[in-house]
């Protein structure tokens, strides 16, 4: 079982905690990454793999598979315990809905925050047109913050009992959190979640990880 995976790549780290979370052992191999270049040279598995020539691609034996979702998805099937989805099928539609919401719809406005980790813009109209889009960007991620509250209700996770949804959704929200998106300040129920799912060994090695790969490759943040 292998997973090609990139150091700053959110969907990526998603795998990494699942697996975790199954103890499935498994190998992964970091493919090359710059702020400035991106993922180049491309990885010829990966893009062998995957059209797109992006990470997490999945191979298990015979089997390779790219897109986070459809990775999630093939290890609860094959790897059902512990589960990571829950059984009856509302539920479980339910969940990978979730799942969809932290990657389409909550990263939405994140990923108008990645450019804080890039070389500061040598166009000042550039720049302050970044800044601009980034101030419209946090305002939607303190609507998403009051959303998020409203699914976790009074619930510990977000499905009832652990599962994907909280993978997919603690990783939106930590990237928020690491580019300098709004803190959680006023949002209590939100906040008590992610130290709760923030304190599982698998998503505090990640965060680790994470914080080194920023401190090797990561420019100093930019407001």
């Amino acid at each position: 079982m292998k997973l090609y995976s990139g150091p700053l790549s959110l969907f990526s780290r998603k795998i990494e905690i699942a697996l975790r979370e199954k103890g499935l052992p498994f190998d992964v191999e970091y493919v090359p990454f710059t702020q400035d270049e991106g993922y180049r040279p491309k990885n010829p598995v990966v893009a062998a793999v995957n059209p797109k020539g992006q990470v997490p691609v999945f191979v298990d034996g015979d089997l390779r598979l790219f897109d986070s979702t459809v990775i999630l998805e093939y290890l609860e099937d094959a790897y059902p315990a512990p589960p990571l989805y829950p059984k009856a099928p509302a539920a479980r539609a339910r969940c990978r809905q979730l799942e969809l919401h932290a990657d389409e719809i909550f990263f939405q406005p994140v990923a108008r925050l990645l450019y804080r980790t890039e070389s500061a813009h040598r166009d000042p109209q550039v720049r302050e047109q970044r800044r601009a889009e980034s101030a419209k960007a946090e305002a939607a991620l303190r609507e998403h913050y009051t959303k998020l509250e409203a699914f976790l209700g009074n619930q510990d996770f977000f499905c009832g009992a652990f599962s994907a949804a909280d993978i997919a959704m603690f990783m939106t929200l930590h990237y928020s959190l690491r580019l300098n998106g709004p803190r959680l300040d006023g949002h209590p129920i939100l906040a008590a979640w992610h130290r709760r799912v923030g304190s599982r060994p698998a998503f505090a090695q990640t965060v680790a990880e994470i914080a080194d790969a920023d401190r090797r490759l990561s420019h100093p943040l930019q407001p």
